[in-house]
Formats: C-alpha cells, structure tokens, sequence
C-alpha cells in the first residue's frame, strides 16, 4: 500500500522533485508575477489546508520554456474576467509540472500547469511521486499538446538519440516532465545513466548553451512551434531527432505519451516531418484552497474569453478540447460545475 506522506517536503526533497521541471532551473531567477498585486510568499499565504483563498499563485514554468509566456497571458484573461470579490492572481516561474503539483499539496501554490502524465502519477503514488500520493488537485482544463522535441545542431553530426551517447545532454531540469520522459526515450534507445553527460537544466538556458557550443543536444516538452527552436535555428542549422520504430514502441508501452508526427511545416528548418510524442498540458487547482464556486468562474472565464490570448499555444483552449487530459484525473468541482452546465460531462 501507498503511504500518503503528511507533508511531503522532506520527501520530494529526498526525490529531487522541487529542483525544477520542463522549462528550467536558472530560468527561474528573473521571476515577474503576472497580476494587479505581486505574488506573496510570506506569512499570509501561510494558510492552513482547507482554507479557501482568492489572492492565487499560478505555477508556470521556466522564462524560457513555454509555461511562463502563456500562463503570464491565462493570469491576464482571468484578472480581466473573473468576477469574484477579492479575486487576484499572479502567474510565477517555477519548475513546472511535478514542482506546481508538489507546491499545490504544500499549500504553496493553488493553480498550476502541469503535463497530465505527472498528474496521473502523483494521485497513484507512482513515477516521480513513488511513495507520496498527491491528492488534493482537480483538473480544470486542457490547454495545449506537449511535444517532445530533442533538438540538437549539425555541426555536431549527432543524427539519432543513439548517437547521444557520450555527448552533452541537457535532459530537463531534476523532476520535471521533460526528464523522466527524456531519460525514458533514452533508455528506449539503449542509453543508460552514465552513457552521456546529463545537464539538468531548462530549454532556455539549454538552447543558448547550444549555440555557444557548450551543449550537443537538449530535451524538451514544447508547445509547437517553439519560439526558442526557431530563434536558435537563426543562428544554427538545428536538427530535432527522431524517436521512431522500436523505440517508440517501448516509449508508449511504459508511458501514457502517445505517438507524433511534426510536420515538416512547423518549422522553416524542417524538410520533412519527424516522429516523436505528445502529451497533454492541462490546467490544475487545489482541492483544498480554491473553492467550488471560485473553481466555477476559472473556467467559466478562461475559456470564455480565450480568444484573449495571443501566444499561439492559446489556440487550443477551445470548449471542444477542455476536457483534453481529465481521463483518469479528479475534477475540480467548480470545473465540474461548469462541464455539467455546458452539457459535455454528466
């Protein structure tokens, strides 16, 4: 039987699950909450669980992953929109996903964004969480597919993950989405721990070390197109890897990632299109500090209004979509609420 740890710090410290997530660990530092008010992280968030709040922190991602533009844009409709008496949030860089599900237990956080892969291992006990369920979370809604997108450059003649063996790596930073399904994908490939030099870090940080040459690849769990990817294949001839045949194979059997294709119209650089795998990227709330009737006017006002957002991951938050990523996961009853009203769940 799972034990559900009574705090969990100490556990995900021992994990290494609070050092980061897919985006960055240095990317972080220059952090600017989005909202009418700056995010506090003193005293008077220090709520006990079960209390409900209105002034919410938003957990991102890295500055220079695709988390913190896009959630900086949902903390801008929702502060426009919701209509709720003291209703404020700010949108922080964080280490994304396992980090945003670890805060939100911790009462640290009350929204986060997260891959949905995590969020099915964390109320399991299991992956990244192995023996400390993380409960006290509800889905809210989809908001983009992440795609899985090793890049490296072709001065450095890498052509396969296989041959990433003994080179610079940058795998995500420790916890994060992008790690374990990196160090995933190179096991499909029959590369182990050891077999290269891992740098944990985030695709911001990672794609500049790229160019300056101080990298030979990195892994990423992106919106497509990446901003980042593009602006790198300016100064490089970039390459993204492929993960194909038997090696996908192994990913989606030991994995809830599913099989992708990019097309070769993603981006300039490509000139055919490249197997790899997707994941859900969904919008989470504390059961715990974001009410039933709060949760309610979240939804209702984010994807009401989300033709609000510019970055172009926003394009996905359509109603069709919304429950995109819920299959296996407790649902926010404020979501719920606004599913039932809108006749897509019972």
């Amino acid at each position: 039987m799972k034990k559900k740890l009574g705090f969990l710090s100490a556990g995900f410290l021992s994990l290494g699950l609070i050092l980061g997530a897919c985006g960055g660990n240095a990317d972080t530092d220059a952090e600017e909450p989005a909202g009418d008010d700056p995010a506090d992280t003193g005293e008077e968030q220090e709520e006990a669980a079960g209390d409900h709040l209105t002034d919410l922190q938003l957990g991102t991602g890295s500055t220079g992953g695709t988390y913190y533009p896009l959630g900086q844009e949902i903390a801008n409709v929702l502060n426009a929109n919701v209509d709720y008496d003291g209703f404020n949030v700010s949108a922080v860089a964080s280490g994304a996903s396992v980090d945003n599900l670890g805060q939100i237990f911790r009462g640290e956080m009350q929204l986060g964004m997260t891959v949905h892969i995590p969020a099915l291992q964390a109320i399991a006990g299991e992956g990244d969480f192995e023996g400390a369920v993380v409960d006290n979370f509800g889905f809210l809604g989809y908001i983009y597919p992440e795609v899985m997108q090793v890049v490296t450059t072709e001065d450095t003649g890498i052509t396969s993950i296989e041959d990433l063996k003994g080179k610079r790596v940058a795998i995500g930073p420790a916890g994060s989405a992008t790690q374990s399904a990196a160090r995933l994908i190179l096991e499909a490939h029959g590369i182990e721990d050891g077999d290269y030099e891992a740098f944990e870090e985030g695709f911001g940080d990672a794609a500049a070390r790229i160019q300056d040459g101080q990298l030979d690849a990195s892994f990423g769990l992106l919106g497509l197109p990446d901003s980042t990817t593009s602006e790198l294949s300016l100064q490089r001839e970039v390459v993204i890897l492929p993960i194909e045949g038997d090696a996908l194979a192994y990913v989606e059997e030991n994995s809830d990632y599913g099989a992708y294709e990019i097309d070769a119209g993603a981006y300039d650089f490509l000139d055919d299109s490249v197997s790899t795998v997707t994941a859900y990227a969904i919008l989470v709330a504390s059961l715990d500090q974001v009410s039933e009737d709060l949760g309610y006017e979240i939804v209702k006002a984010l994807y009401e209004n989300a033709g609000g957002i510019t970055h172009p991951q926003g394009e996905h938050m359509k109603m069709e979509n919304i429950l995109n990523g819920s299959e296996g996961l407790p649902i926010h009853p404020g979501a719920q609420k606004y599913f039932q009203e809108q006749g897509i769940s019972e």
